[in-house]
């Protein structure tokens, strides 16, 4: 399994954490241990991801779809994971011009430098606009270079804190990227390899579908139980089940962590009683 080594790396071994799987990452190794014995983890960098596991290095791994459109590489995507560095979103590859620059729009950079990692893809984008441009690669410190090595950059963005840092402005999206578990084709032809990795993607996906959601429950009589339901909403429908009192029913739900703080005094207005918040580990779908 490869774990991407740089900006998300610590997010995808938390990630893996909330799953249930431990990874025991130092800053000299590049083979951490996991408590699978199953699993065997190699930290490699995003970009080159998908190149290993093509060539079968690897049988699976983590990274952007980013990288695997820029590779062009085949393998197989077994699920998309929506985490980044810091948040819960995609992340944007932008097309930015220097802050006092001329440039509006992608059309206006006819004949332009634009420095870049994502090479490929950012040539794709000008050729579809119809714009000649020269594209460079860029070995980092893509910010920096307008408009002195450059008239204009694409470069990866949460935020945008950091462009706006370097007095750079967004004028365009390249694309969108997420990170993505990917597979090796031939190891997703062997059966216990596939169902291993299938696993592995199902408790993922329910470590990040349990994100910023808490579980509630509570009681109520079953008079003011509309009352109640009115007020909650639930991820799905909520579980009602009885009551050792025929009159009572218990409420089970997941709610947005964010909203627990209107919903709860609501809660009680509609004579709902022993409300209890607990928090969440995974939410399989």
């Amino acid at each position: 399994m490869g774990i991407p080594k740089g900006s998300l790396q610590d997010a995808t071994i938390a990630l893996f954490a909330r799953a249930g799987f431990n990874i025991y990452a130092n800053g000299r190794s590049y083979f951490p241990g996991i408590d699978d014995p199953e699993i065997e983890c190699m930290l490699i960098r995003a970009q080159e991801m998908a190149r290993y596991v093509e060539h079968g290095a690897l049988d699976a791994g983590l990274t952007g779809n980013d990288w695997v459109a820029e590779s062009g590489l085949e393998v197989q995507t077994v699920t998309e994971l929506v985490y980044a560095k810091q948040s819960r979103g995609k992340v944007r590859w932008v097309l930015a011009v220097p802050q006092d620059s001329s440039y509006q729009r992608a059309e206006d950079l006819k004949d332009c430098i634009i420095a870049t990692e994502l090479v490929n893809a950012t040539k794709n984008y000008f050729e579809q606009k119809g714009v000649p441009v020269k594209v460079e690669f860029s070995w980092g410190a893509t910010e920096v270079k307008p408009p002195v090595l450059a008239d204009a950059i694409v470069e990866v963005t949460e935020t945008g804190s950091s462009l706006k840092a370097n007095r750079l402005r967004i004028i365009d999206t390249v694309m969108e990227s997420a990170t993505q578990l990917i597979a090796n084709k031939t190891a997703w032809q062997d059966d216990w390899k596939r169902k291993k990795i299938e696993n592995i993607a199902l408790m993922l996906r329910g470590a990040i579908e349990a994100q910023g959601r808490v579980g509630l429950m509570l009681n109520v009589h079953k008079q003011d139980l509309d009352n109640v339901l009115r007020v909650l909403p639930a991820l799905n429908s909520p579980t009602i089940s009885a009551l050792s009192n025929s009159e009572w029913v218990a409420v089970n739900t997941i709610l947005e962590e964010s909203v627990v703080r209107d919903v709860l005094p609501k809660l009680k207005e509609a004579k709902a009683t022993g409300i209890v918040e607990y928090p969440l580990n995974k939410v399989v779908m």
